[in-house]
């Protein structure tokens, strides 16, 4: 299932259009801000498809019995873009346990690259919700990497994959890779182009430098 949140007419694409807008994202405080805001929508959404169950609460004049999460997901973050996003996230699930990997593009002189994953940092994950931040899909390939890296650590119950931004052939090669059964895809919104040299078209440049500089 692919769930685009831009389709619909919320204040999530307010957020989306600052993030592409070339001259805010001067703005490196208000760019990570955003990737924030949208974190925490996403997760409002996701929440509404999460397992929940009756419990008393105490009040002040009496008990009133309310549906709490029986089970908080796993969040995990792809670096570094995603730190921002994933806060979003754990704004919202603060009881959840957290994982990260870092994952990076590896140029070689015939301008391809490849996927590697240099660190896992993850808790056990066997039958557990997962909710994998990654800001971008672009070729999708990073993506695919770490899931199966993922795998290593326990197989999950159902895996929520979430994104600012996906290439169209990004999210189809994703698809086609993971599980349909066990992913859900919530993406901001779809661009059409992918160039050569793996850059979304409008896009919106690259996250991890917009939110946090360059890279030495």
């Amino acid at each position: 299932m692919v769930n685009v949140l831009s389709h619909g007419s919320s204040v999530i694409n307010q957020f989306l259009a600052e993030l592409r807008d070339h001259e805010i994202q001067k703005d490196s405080l208000r760019f990570r801000k955003n990737l924030e805001r949208m974190g925490e929508i996403f997760a409002y959404e996701i929440s509404k498809t999460l397992k929940y169950e009756e419990r008393e609460v105490v009040t002040p004049l009496g008990i009133a019995q309310v549906p709490v999460l029986k089970e908080y997901p796993v969040l995990i973050s792809i670096l570094r873009a995603g730190l921002p996003f994933h806060q979003g996230f754990l704004n919202i699930f603060d009881k959840s346990e957290n994982g990260f990997v870092s994952a990076y593009r590896k140029p070689h002189k015939d301008h391809t690259f490849t996927i590697q994953v240099e660190y896992l940092s993850m808790p056990a994950l066997a039958g557990k919700t997962l909710i994998i931040c990654d800001t971008m899909i672009a070729t999708g390939s990073s993506l695919v990497m770490t899931y199966r890296e993922l795998l290593t650590r326990g197989k999950p119950g159902h895996v929520h994959v979430v994104s600012i931004l996906a290439s169209q052939e990004g999210l189809d090669r994703a698809r086609m890779q993971l599980p349909q059964n066990d992913v859900t895809f919530w993406l901001g919104a779809i661009d059409d182009e992918l160039t050569a040299q793996a850059f979304i078209v409008p896009g919106l440049g690259d996250a991890g430098y917009l939110a946090y500089g360059k890279k030495a």
